[in-house]
């Protein structure tokens, strides 16, 4: 059972902006008010990564990679996070995926391997063009 589902992917320039959203059901994104939610992404011909995490306390955490250039934030009202993306580059092409996890955040959030993260969404493609 799909409990998170991400929106919002598509085609970008280099330089541009998209931004990616995740929702899921009333009950369900109620009931994450205390994870830690964030975003992975997985490259062609790459491990997936962790890109960004914010917490319930609402500090965030950001791969190197994206830092400055993305912002993870939570809409608990509407049952939504998203990750703005600025300033595109041709390296952020991936497909990008949502997660919540009710046991750790920050950097170890970021480092776990995806598969052991508790709660996972299906994923939102990301194409940038140069």
């Amino acid at each position: 059972q799909v409990q998170l589902v991400e929106s919002g992917g598509g085609s970008a320039q280099a330089g541009g902006s998209l931004r990616l959203s995740c929702s899921a059901a009333e009950y369900t994104f109620s009931s994450y008010s205390s994870h830690c939610m964030g975003w992975f992404r997985q490259a062609p011909g790459k491990k997936r990564e962790g890109v960004a995490a914010i917490d319930s306390d609402g500090s965030t955490t950001y791969a190197d990679s994206v830092k400055g250039r993305f912002i993870i934030s939570k809409d608990n009202a509407k049952n939504t996070l998203y990750l703005q993306m600025n300033n595109l580059k041709h390296e952020d092409t991936a497909m990008y995926y949502c997660a919540a996890e009710p046991r750790f955040c920050g950097a170890t959030f970021l480092a776990v391997e995806y598969m052991y993260v508790e709660i996972r969404g299906q994923g939102t493609l990301v194409t940038v063009s140069s």
